[in-house]
């Protein structure tokens, strides 16, 4: 038996946004369902160099993978490495065999990305008009090319701290590089910052809207007012997560909201457990990233180079070798 290597140019060519959106909303269904299984995320602080290591490890059906990633603040000024890095293991549950080892990085913005649009598709307007684009790096580019899938036609408003980010990214996809409280004022709002200060203001969101809160991904991060916390109807993607990680984590902490007054978790809306909320509802969806949309990417990804012959074929554990002993 082999194992399939996939380098980063091998799972570009695999993943598409389509790909992406329709295993990240399968992750989404099968989990509000109760039919995955997702253990804790495992932090492993590396403080001496502003960084971390998290294992992610998960099983959905017939597919079972860990992705082992870090987050180093300093990585690009530093050492020239991009901030983000990922290995992703996929594994058959039946047998546990390495069925796979590929680039995580790419999977990871790809379903982050999913992961808002999905959220957009259930939670938002039908039909949005604009979708503002707060924090214009890697993300907001899988951000923006997943909610094309979902949506046909919407005008993309940007904002950047780096207004040449803002710039760049406009003309890349065909926008407009607009002041903050523009593009907070949008129907659909994506923020994607590291922020640890609450910036993006209640009292710019129009009575509505839905925001997809990316950036807290730690605890001490937030980037939306405790006050349109307060206001909207937060969804999450897991509750453990959220409380520790995403983006009500400090407001909880601080007692300034209460887990009781969460909305629900979009895997219930997705798998219609709860209904979608009112068109004139201000919604929030607080991202945090699960390991079982790794994983339902993963096998999509897997399956699609299987199709298309695609990766190198290693006998990584020496199966192959000792069986013609």
């Amino acid at each position: 038996m082999k194992t399939l290597m996939l380098k980063r140019p091998e799972v570009e060519r695999l993943a598409t946004m389509e790909l992406a959106v329709s295993a990240v909303e399968h992750a989404f269904s099968a989990f509000g369902r109760g039919e995955a299984t997702m253990p804790p995320k495992v932090y492993l602080p590396i403080a001496d160099h502003d960084g971390d290591f998290r294992a992610m490890p998960s099983r959905l059906g017939n597919s079972a993978g860990i992705k082992w990633v870090n987050v180093h603040a300093e990585n690009r000024r530093k050492f020239g490495l991009p901030t983000v890095m990922a290995v992703y293991v996929l594994n058959d549950p039946a047998n546990a065999f390495p069925l796979a080892i590929m680039d995580g990085t790419l999977l990871t913005a790809l379903r982050t990305g999913a992961a808002g649009a999905v959220a957009s598709k259930y939670l938002a307007q039908r039909n949005p008009k604009t979708i503002g684009f707060i924090g214009c790096g890697v993300q907001a580019h899988t951000l923006h090319g997943t909610h094309q899938v979902v949506f046909d036609d919407f005008e993309t408003l940007a904002y950047d701290r780096n207004e040449s980010t803002a710039a760049a990214f406009a003309d890349r996809v065909g926008g407009r590089a607009v002041t903050l409280a523009e593009a907070a004022g949008a129907d659909v709002v994506c923020t994607a910052t590291p922020s640890r200060t609450p910036f993006v203001k209640d009292i710019w969101i129009h009575r509505g809207a839905h925001i997809n809160a990316i950036g807290a991904d730690a605890p001490g991060k937030q980037e939306l007012e405790t006050k349109l916390l307060q206001s909207a109807a937060v969804y999450i993607d897991d509750l453990h997560q959220a409380t520790g990680s995403g983006e009500i984590n400090v407001p909880l902490a601080a007692g300034d909201i209460e887990a009781s007054q969460l909305a629900g978790t979009l895997g219930e809306v997705v798998a219609g457990l709860l209904p979608k909320p009112e068109i004139s509802t201000t919604t929030v969806f607080d991202s945090t990233g699960l390991a079982i949309q790794d994983v339902s990417l993963a096998r999509a990804i897997y399956d699609a180079a299987q199709r298309q012959a695609i990766g190198q074929e290693v006998d990584l554990l020496g199966l192959d070798a000792a069986s013609d002993d």
